[in-house]
């Protein structure tokens, strides 16, 4: 749902809401600067800021559009910022937009998708009312504030990040089979997009620091730095996330491949077991075959039979014994050739 707060603060650094944006346009002529705030608006809402203020066409429209990479330009009587801010919950990583222009007596703020606002203003508000010697500087202070808000939520999503990588990697090792490499795959997603956000985030620091924007003065440049710090430190925690990622994924994919290898070491003394049966009674099986066929009475005499069948049966059996003991040496010689 759309929403709009405008306030003025005075020369004191006291912040006073007004009602209307007609209101907070004139009393800036009085002194001070006045913060317009919006939240979800439409492209016609934040439309009638461009003759007033001076803000570009384009920028409004980026405020507008889904699809953005943070950046910063500096145009004619007022600077334009895109910033990115986080929210991770149920592995759903969300990117929302913020959006500032600053100029020499105001700035405003657009805000997308759902991010507190009221939260963000109670903050403003309480630190405002610690710090009024810093807000009645300029809207450069002001803007510092709501930065350093967005930066530090930042830490939370990258915190529970870091809270899924150790819980996939105890996973990995206690309870291979409970693992899903897929929600490791939507992580390593979520990370490339964080990392993308986070990089293009140092660079609109970098130019802040280095004084691009006029409205930013350079005794304001100090608090900036700070921010570009905890992003810079942002970034350097999602490569090595990243990294994790990685290793975690190599590891699953050796844990995988050794099961893989224990299963066909399994399967092939199986066979092995199997085909040595087979061989060592393939010939017994014909040898009684044809004793079966009372060949040995007739080689031997009816009756010779008593004398016969038990020589035929321990022949079987030297023969059985004579096959398994060449086997096992065969088999013995060719394991010593593939120690070799």
């Amino acid at each position: 749902m759309s929403e709009s707060r405008f306030y003025h603060i005075n020369t004191s650094g006291i912040i006073d809401r007004v009602s209307t944006l007609e209101e907070a346009l004139a009393i800036s002529k009085t002194g001070g600067f006045i913060w317009l705030s919006y939240c979800e608006p439409t492209l016609q809402e934040i439309s009638v800021l461009e003759i007033p203020l001076g803000l570009h066409p384009l920028s409004l429209e980026d405020c507008i559009d889904d699809i953005q990479i943070p950046k910063i330009e500096d145009l004619p009587g007022n600077t334009f910022i895109l910033l990115n801010a986080f929210h991770y919950s149920n592995k759903i990583l969300t990117i929302e937009e913020v959006n500032l222009f600053i100029g020499a007596n105001f700035l405003v703020t657009i805000i997308r998708r759902g991010l507190s606002e009221q939260k963000l203003i109670e903050n403003i508000e309480q630190f405002a009312a610690n710090n009024i010697e810093k807000i009645k500087l300029g809207p450069a202070f002001l803007m510092h504030i709501f930065l350093d808000f967005v930066v530090d939520k930042k830490f939370e999503t990258i915190e529970a990040m870091e809270g899924e990588l150790d819980n996939a990697e105890d996973t990995m090792l206690s309870k291979p089979a409970d693992f899903n490499l897929g929600d490791l795959q939507l992580l390593r997603r979520d990370l490339l997009s964080l990392r993308k956000s986070l990089f293009h985030e140092r660079e609109i620091f970098v130019k802040i620091c280095r004084k691009d924007s006029p409205f930013i003065p350079e005794i304001a440049i100090l608090n900036f730095r700070d921010i570009y710090d905890h992003l810079a430190n942002f970034f350097e925690l999602t490569e090595s996330f990243r990294e994790i990622v990685t290793s975690l994924m190599e590891m699953h994919l050796s844990l995988l491949n050794n099961q893989l290898a224990k299963a066909a070491n399994q399967t092939n003394f199986i066979v092995r077991r199997l085909t040595l049966i087979t061989t060592i009674f393939m010939p017994l099986t014909l040898l009684a075959g044809i004793g079966g066929m009372s060949e040995w009475s007739m080689m031997t005499n009816p009756e010779n039979w008593r004398i016969s069948y038990p020589l035929f049966i321990l022949g079987i059996v030297i023969i059985g014994a004579a096959n398994y003991f060449f086997l096992k040496r065969l088999e013995k010689k060719d394991r010593g050739k593939e120690i070799k």
